[in-house]
């Protein structure tokens, strides 16, 4: 596949914005006059420069507005191996638009190349999630969002309703679908009580709130996070459609990406809805989402490839319990000192074996040390089943 098709180089004021050697800009490979070479990277910062808005005209320069604010930060941790493709090219229409996503997105999964989608609507996550239809393997999808997007009304604009589509894809690969900082007067109880027949889970905002850390285990778990801006407050990012006062703070969105970052599951992310003409001035919203993709690459670079459970990198610790099952079994790694836990699926079909050994945490352990059996194990057996 070309993928020089699918993209439009960015302008000359972007890709020399800066000369300061130790900018971000200055330390990856950039789409200009030449398409870089995506199949060696780490990387690939993917960008979707129209959105559109209520009535059909086109909002252009999402993605390159953070690139302005993203390229002037300083190079991280590690040595980057990171490749900006430039902007998608608009299709005839959006479905055609989000065809071309999956194919690119598809294209840099088989490569072992991570795409960071920037703009668009949220609903593009909808082609992030189809482009893993092929790879033969179940799907955790994290999702970071205000609002639930759950809607069936045919009349409502696609990034209401595109979670419903992701619930009801065939052919289905979805093995867990988790929700983060949904704000309870933002949506219907019955999606809330849809997603808990499925062993879903939803946290509401409020939940969330100085207890982030208590969250990881949940981001550790997915393949994929999709995140729309309008889970931040609106005096952190106003620029969105849907913007809310109330919401994740920038420092806490910031921390969410360090986790997924360093989580070697996952393996796209995607940053939705961002609209310049509602930021301020100074383009605050552009600065936040930037120094999230920041926080995000940061982790990356941070990854200790520690998921081989056999080897000594590994304590196990095994609980006798009253009941069935008898016992549990936890793994802590001695490089991070995170936890997992092990599931045994019910049935001998292999395509649950990656998912049946879960992320938890030392609370997880401590409560089946006591007798009880966690939560997280219940929901995963459920699953599984």
């Amino acid at each position: 596949m070309d993928l020089k098709l699918f993209f439009a180089p960015l302008s000359n004021e972007l890709a020399n914005c800066t000369n300061d050697r130790n900018s971000f800009l200055n330390n990856i490979a950039v789409y200009h006059e030449n398409l870089p070479n995506y199949k060696e990277a780490d990387i690939a910062l993917v960008g979707i420069g129209n959105l559109e808005d209520e009535k059909g005209a086109a909002i252009e320069l999402a993605s390159d507005q953070v690139r302005k604010k993203l390229y002037k930060l300083k190079k991280g941790f590690g040595a980057y191996k990171i490749v900006d493709l430039g902007n998608l090219k608009k299709g005839i229409d959006s479905i055609e638009t989000s065809t071309r996503l999956q194919e690119v997105c598809q294209n840099l999964l088989e490569h072992n190349t991570l795409p960071i989608i920037i703009g668009g609507s949220h609903n593009f996550d909808y082609a992030q999630y189809k482009a893993y239809e092929d790879m033969n393997k179940l799907i955790s999808f994290l999702n970071v969002d205000a609002f639930l997007d759950m809607e069936s009304d045919d009349e409502l604009p696609e990034n209401q309703k595109h979670i419903q589509q992701v619930l009801l894809h065939e052919p289905n690969y979805l093995f867990s679908y988790s929700h983060l900082a949904y704000q309870s007067y933002l949506i219907n109880r019955e999606s809330i009580d849809i997603l808990e027949k499925l062993y879903f889970d939803a946290y509401r905002i409020g939940s969330l709130r100085d207890r982030i850390p208590d969250m990881e285990p949940v981001i550790r778990d997915a393949d994929m996070l999709s995140f729309d801006i309008t889970a931040i407050r609106s005096s952190d990012a106003p620029g969105t459609d849907r913007s809310q006062p109330f919401g994740l703070t920038g420092e806490e969105a910031c921390q969410i990406c360090w986790y997924a970052g360093i989580n070697e599951k996952l393996s796209s992310i995607g940053f939705y809805e961002y609209n310049p003409q509602l930021d301020d001035d100074r383009y605050k919203t552009a600065s936040v989402i930037s120094t999230m993709v920041w926080y995000f690459i940061e982790g990356f670079y941070h990854r200790k490839k520690e998921l081989n459970f056999k080897s000594n990198d590994y304590m196990k610790y095994v609980v006798s319990m009253q009941g069935d099952p008898e016992t549990l079994l936890f793994y802590k790694s001695k490089l991070s000192e995170k936890w997992w836990m092990e599931v045994p699926h019910p049935t001998s079909n292999e395509k649950y074996t990656r998912n049946s050994i879960v992320p938890c945490s030392y609370t997880d352990y401590d409560m089946a040390t006591k007798g009880n059996l966690p939560e997280r194990y219940i929901t995963t057996y459920n699953k599984l089943i």
